[in-house]
């Protein structure tokens, strides 16, 4: 659940850290053998395992390194589960934007509109300003434990995103609304509260009927209090005491719609190929989508632009949560995109992950 600043520089790592598995030694591809050698590289650095998918002009392959688990030989499965950590913010951005474009929300209303009470700068504080983190709100992320064996034996608790609302916004704001940008993942706690209320659902049966259902993402769920990744999917670990735990299994509701939903690459890749040709939401929203300002320059609305040494500006988001990273990257028009996700083992090298993303994107 942290912001792609962080994320790009690790899970792009996610991007590299790629084995061959498709295109015959005979016929060598230069850009393939070089997001290779980067990925390679990333494992080395401390990675367990990697899987990456990256497409570029209609050509597509995917890659892996490392393991599926420690102690044992085997690969990380191809296109197999993993967490997405703040991808999930994404996905709730565009139901967000979809019911704005059905008029049941005003991007530049007052939460206090909606959700009356909620939060002592409600009034202030629009729908706007939670999708761009210039709300000012608490990260309520930053108090949860934060030691690793208190995490480990705490991971298993349910959270109610109400009650984290509540503490965070019973803090005082960090600087007046919409003055900065800060990534606070309360905002999109707030923005979960806010699709509940509209659609008098979950907001993961709202995620389910409007993307995941008409995007056929079987891969694809946001899964409540279940621990579990179901599925073929690598372990996840967090180094405790000095040694890597496995911490796949745990209770996600913490994250909630900042940060806990499921994927592989193959299904981020065909979310972010309907999100970049507009096939999601309205034009007007879709203009919203990528808007920068004076105040967010290197944000929109829940996403957000990464440059390249080519030139190419490359759109999406990054993830992490205890146990995994992720990535979720694609130019404007679409015909360069890379997803992956990294299994986390030691201490990863961040100018590693940016070299990633750069060698897919650019070759």
């Amino acid at each position: 659940m942290t912001p792609i600043r962080t994320v790009t520089t690790v899970c792009v790592a996610l991007t590299l850290l790629a084995t061959s598995t498709g295109i015959a030694a005979a016929n060598p591809d230069p850009h393939r053998e070089a997001v290779q050698r980067q990925v390679s590289a990333a494992v080395a650095s401390g990675a367990a395992g990697m899987q990456v998918r990256v497409t570029r002009d209609g050509r597509e392959f995917t890659a892996r390194a490392g393991v599926a688990q420690l102690g044992t030989q085997r690969p990380v499965p191809l296109d197999g589960r993993f967490r997405v950590g703040s991808i999930t913010k994404t996905f709730v951005t565009v139901v967000t934007l979809q019911l704005t474009a059905e008029g049941k929300l005003g991007l530049d209303e007052p939460v206090s509109r909606y959700l009356p009470g909620l939060l002592p700068d409600g009034e202030r504080i629009t729908v706007r300003n939670l999708l761009q983190h210039t709300s000012g709100l608490h990260n309520y992320t930053d108090d949860l434990p934060q030691d690793p064996k208190e995490f480990m034996a705490r991971r298993f608790e349910h959270r109610s995103a109400l009650e984290l609302v509540r503490a965070a916004a019973a803090k005082p704001l960090l600087f007046p609304v919409g003055t900065k940008h800060s990534y606070s993942n309360t905002n999109f706690l707030v923005a979960q509260l806010l699709i509940e209320k509209l659609t008098g659902r979950s907001w993961t049966a709202a995620v389910n009927q409007r993307i995941l259902q008409p995007l056929r993402l079987r891969d694809t769920e946001a899964p409540g209090d279940n621990p579990f990744i179901h599925g073929p999917h690598a372990r996840g670990y967090l180094m405790v005491e000095g040694k890597p735990a496995d911490v796949s299994a745990l209770n996600p509701s913490a994250a909630g719609a900042a940060g806990a939903m499921i994927s592989t690459t193959a299904d981020l890749d065909r979310f972010l190929r309907a999100l970049l040709a507009g096939r999601l939401l309205a034009p007007a929203q879709q203009a919203e989508l990528t808007k920068l300002t004076a105040v967010s320059p290197d944000y929109g609305l829940g996403i957000q632009p990464v440059p390249t040494s080519c030139g190419i500006t490359v759109w999406g988001h990054g993830g992490g949560i205890p146990g995994y990273l992720s990535i979720m990257l694609g130019s404007a028009d679409g015909s360069r995109r890379l997803e992956g996700s990294v299994t986390t083992g030691t201490a990863l090298d961040p100018q590693l992950m940016r070299k990633t993303v750069d060698t897919a994107v650019c070759g």
